[in-house]
C-alpha cells in the first residue's frame, strides 16, 4: 500500500494543498484512498468535509484511543498532511510508515534555509528506509529572481524537482468547495494540469 506523507517544518508552504491534490488524483484513477491529517489544524479533515459526495470518495483516517493511526479496511493509497514544526519521535513515526516524502517548498530565501535541515535529516532517513523524496516549487512565478534562488538551491539537493506549480487562486477556489484540479472538466485546468503531470507519474512510479 503506497503511503504518501507531504512534509515541510515551516507553515504555509502548501502542504495541505498537495496533500488534498494527490488525494483527488488517486481517488479519480479509481483507488480506495485514505487522506490523513496529522495536523492539529485538520485542515484536510475540514476539505473533505466540503468535498460533495458525488465525487470520487476519499477517506479519512480512523483514529484509537492511543492516537495510533489505522487506515480504513480495503484502503489501497495513502496521503498524510503533515503540521509544521514536526519534529523528534512522531517525525519519526510518520516517516516510518512513509513509502515517498514529498516536499513543498517556496521560492523565498527564508523558506529555503527553513527547510535545509529538514531536508538533511530527509536524507539520512532515507539511507535507513530507502524512501523516495520527491520535491516541489510551490506558487512560483518563473519570470521572478525567487524562482531562479529556489531552481539554484533544488539542484544542490541531489533530489529530484519534480515541477513547480504557479502562483494561482485556482486551487484556493477549490479547497473551499472540496475539490480537485482532477474533479474538474480537463479543458478548464489544462495548464495546471500539465504542471502536474511530472508529480503523477512521479507518484506512478
Amino acid at each position: 500500500m503506497p503511503v504518501v506523507v507531504v512534509a515541510n517544518p515551516k507553515g504555509g508552504v502548501g502542504k495541505s494543498t498537495l496533500s488534498t491534490q494527490i488525494a483527488g488524483y488517486y481517488a479519480n484513477q479509481g483507488h480506495a484512498v485514505m487522506l490523513g491529517d496529522v495536523d492539529r489544524q485538520q485542515s484536510t479533515r475540514l476539505w473533505l468535509g466540503l468535498r460533495p459526495p458525488s465525487l470520487a470518495p476519499i477517506a479519512t483516517w480512523d483514529v484509537n484511543a492511543d492516537m495510533i493511526v489505522k487506515p480504513p479496511k480495503g484502503t489501497t493509497h495513502v496521503v498524510l498532511d503533515t503540521p509544521a514544526g514536526l519534529h523528534g519521535w512522531r517525525f519519526k513515526d510518520v516517516l516510518k510508515m512513509a513509502d515517498r516524502i514529498l516536499v513543498p517548498l517556496q521560492p523565498s530565501v527564508f523558506d529555503i534555509f527553513a527547510t535545509k535541515a529538514f531536508i538533511d535529516d530527509l536524507l539520512e532517513q532515507r539511507k535507513e528506509q530507502g524512501v523516495h523524496i520527491g520535491l516541489v516549487g510551490m506558487r512560483v512565478d518563473s519570470r521572478t529572481i525567487a524562482a531562479d534562488k529556489l531552481a539554484e538551491f533544488i539542484a544542490t539537493l541531489g533530489l529530484p524537482a519534480l515541477g513547480t506549480l504557479r502562483n494561482t487562486q485556482l486551487y484556493v477556489q477549490l479547497a473551499a468547495r472540496g475539490l480537485t484540479l482532477f474533479d474538474m472538466p480537463p479543458a478548464r485546468v489544462e495548464r495546471d494540469l500539465a504542471q502536474w503531470a511530472p508529480i503523477c507519474q512521479w507518484l506512478d512510479t
